[in-house]
């Protein structure tokens, strides 16, 4: 600073050196909040840059175990094929000049009139009857239950099976009879002479009983009953052990059931009857835990393709308007299926009542089938419905593992599935004769936390289920891929054979931006959380689309001009990509889902940070004009253009006002749907 001398003048020279120290200050002040800026902005992009590697470091320690089981595995397999005479391949196992062989194919096609054996069959029944371990992971509809069946035809004594349902039960039983093979079931509903004949039988030296069918709950709760089987045992009469659907007994299995984990017993008391799981749907780690649980110390595993070509497998968007709704299942039924049989799964017992009473006032023969209904009243339908009586059974999980009807020509979801494995059991009921059928399943978003909020409590219920609400999001990869991926299988997307909706389509697809429409939803549940209210769902929709209580809206976040039916797609999709997150209150009559700022919200702080969402190029058609009528059919002539479940809607739909592109910054996509 210069020093003036006092003149005259001097109040003036004070007063512009004043000033000129004051704006010093202020350059000063704004370099300051400008390298502020600059720092702060790159914590912004070190916080996301490590949010990223952690996710990546997750990713590669869950590939990382995976690969170890793997190997653990192989390790495993190839030492217990060391210890045993034979190999552990199923090609060492495809011959036909075992001891017990002619006996097996003339069973074959003598009792069960078949001429061939489908894949791993004849190698799972020859291990079987070696006396060794087995676990077959094999379709719905791939004929596991042959391989227990004919077995107990070529053995001395009984096969003990073991089902979780009493419907399987019955439909296997039905089928047993009419070959003319002896079989029966004990159940809670057995009549006091039926158990004390079933018991009699069991140590009879001349007894042609060969199945005795139990549910786990026998195992575990009659002592009776466990007393018998140590007879049998001693009298060389208990042969052999099949647990269908053996992944119920692993927690980590989309299916657990407690009484299942009590079949170890059967293992520990009778080490010389050997065993046979089997099962449609289970991954390595639950075939290993189920393989502990039944004290089975080395066996086999065979897998079968999951793979069913015959199936055209279809996600429709669910009608909101329930009217419409059944009107879009009846003219299906009266169209394509017109007096063809099929299966109507629904989420509940009271879904399942509702829409059999829909139908039948519409003119189809429907039955309903739970787990509540009387036993008489089950067998009823489900015998009715396998003479024709009835086209349709509206049901509930209950009715299901084991269905053994081979002309069902559709199954219908009503609701989706909770999980992956759920749903490809349920849909591979169609089919059976290997003829052309359909699984069609309606996606609607409400139905995310109707499901959520029955699974909440179980181990990995949230998980699965989301992975089936990802199957249902995508608009642009086979069907048969997506399933696939979930079972670890590779799959080439052109052996589809255009066998699935998403293989139809002549469709070009584009990332469209929706950062915008994330940050608003999160504003408002923000001010939510604020204001000390919880947003279900439905309120959060509507508070977004400027309805609702006043309190509820955020000013500055506009309402969005796309149809609900899309704004429901993409809460759906942060859901998935974890910038949303659920809370769950109980009540006592009650589980309320409510929808909260997600765990990866905050990499919104960055301007930089971009969300996509795979959606339709609308300039073109959604289907080709086939000459053939295989995709046609199945679409009904362009319904896609309502209910495909796709965005239909132009792409200028999707600009955001006031969005703006970041200069020189890498943006971040985060994209559900890499086609």
């Amino acid at each position: 600073m210069t020093l003036l001398l006092a003149t005259p003048s001097g109040l003036l020279e004070k007063k512009e050196i004043w000033i000129s120290s004051s704006v010093l200050e202020m350059a000063s002040i704004s370099a300051l909040t400008e390298e502020l800026d600059s720092v702060t902005n790159e914590l912004h992009a070190v916080d996301i840059q490590i949010q990223e590697l952690t996710e990546r470091q997750q990713e590669l320690l869950q590939k990382k175990s995976a690969l170890t089981k793997k190997i653990k595995q192989c390790l495993e397999n190839s030492e217990a094929g060391a210890s045993k005479e034979c190999d552990s391949s199923p090609a060492a196992w495809n011959k036909e000049d075992f001891p017990w062989s002619a006996k097996v194919k003339d069973v074959l096609q003598n009792v069960f009139k078949l001429q061939k054996f489908r894949p791993l069959q004849l190698e799972t029944i020859n291990v079987t009857m070696a006396g060794e371990e087995i676990f077959l992971v094999m379709p719905t509809g791939g004929g596991k239950s042959l391989c227990y069946q004919l077995p107990a035809l070529c053995s001395d004594g009984f096969t003990l099976v073991i089902c979780p349902l009493i419907s399987l039960m019955e439909d296997q039983l039905m089928v047993l009879k009419q070959l003319g093979i002896s079989a029966t079931m004990l159940n809670a509903s057995s009549s006091k002479e039926h158990v004390k004949w079933v018991h009699a039988e069991m140590v009879n030296k001349n007894s042609t009983l060969k199945l005795i069918y139990v549910t786990p709950e026998k195992i575990a709760k009659s002592k009776m009953f466990m007393s018998r089987l140590e007879k049998a045992y001693e009298a060389r009469r208990f042969t052999r052990i099949a647990v269908d659907e053996v992944h119920c007994c692993s927690q980590w299995g989309h299916d657990f059931r407690p009484d299942y984990k009590a079949l170890g017993i059967l293992k520990r008391q009778f080490p010389n009857t050997s065993l046979i799981g089997l099962t449609a749907t289970a991954t390595n780690h639950v075939l290993k835990d189920a393989q502990k649980i039944l004290c089975v110390e080395k066996c086999f595993t065979f897998t079968a393709s999951f793979n069913r070509p015959n199936l055209y497998y279809e996600v429709r968007q669910k009608p909101s308007n329930t009217e419409d709704f059944i009107e879009d299942i009846v003219k299906l039924i009266n169209g394509r299926y017109k007096g063809k049989s099929g299966i109507i799964y629904c989420f509940s017992q009271k879904d399942s009542e509702q829409v059999t009473i829909s139908l039948q006032k519409l003119g189809i023969h429907a039955g309903t089938y739970h787990a509540n209904m009387e036993p008489e009243d089950k067998t009823k339908v489900h015998t009715r419905w396998s003479a024709n009586e009835l086209q349709v059974v509206v049901a509930t999980v209950a009715f299901g593992m084991g269905i053994d009807k081979p002309d069902v020509r559709f199954v219908i979801h009503h609701s989706m599935s909770k999980s992956m494995e759920n749903y490809y059991q349920e849909s591979g009921r169609a089919g059976r004769d290997d003829m052309r059928a359909d699984c069609i399943l309606y996606y609607g978003f409400g139905d995310i936390f109707r499901v959520s909020s029955m699974v909440v409590m179980e181990n990995v219920g949230q998980q699965k289920l989301y992975e089936m609400v990802s199957y249902c999001q995508n608009i642009s990869k086979c069907r048969r891929v997506l399933i696939a991926q979930h079972f670890d299988e590779v799959w080439n997307s052109e052996a589809c054979n255009k066998m699935c909706d998403n293989c139809c389509k002549d469709v070009s697809f584009e990332k469209k931006n929706v950062t915008v429409y994330c940050r608003d939803l999160i504003k408002i549940l923000k001010q939510a959380e604020e204001l000390n209210e919880k947003l279900t769902p439905l309120k959060l929709m509507d508070s977004w689309m400027g309805k609702g209580p006043a309190k509820l809206r955020v000013a500055g976040v506009a309402v969005p001009t796309l149809p609900r039916e899309d704004l429901e797609k993409m809460i759906a999709h942060f859901l998935l990509q974890q910038y949303l997150k659920e809370d769950y209150s109980f009540t006592a009559y009650a589980t309320i889902s409510y929808l909260k700022v997600g765990p990866k919200a905050n990499l919104l702080n960055s301007e930089a940070h971009v969300i996509s969402m795979q959606v339709k190029k609308p300039t073109q058609s959604s289907f080709k004009a086939e000459s053939s009528e295989t995709c046609s059919e199945r679409v009904d002539k362009m319904r896609g253009e309502k209910n495909s479940g796709n965005f239909q809607n132009s792409a200028n739909m999707f600009q955001q006002p006031g969005s703006k592109n970041p200069r020189g910054k890498k943006r971040k996509l985060d994209d559900a749907n890499d086609a």
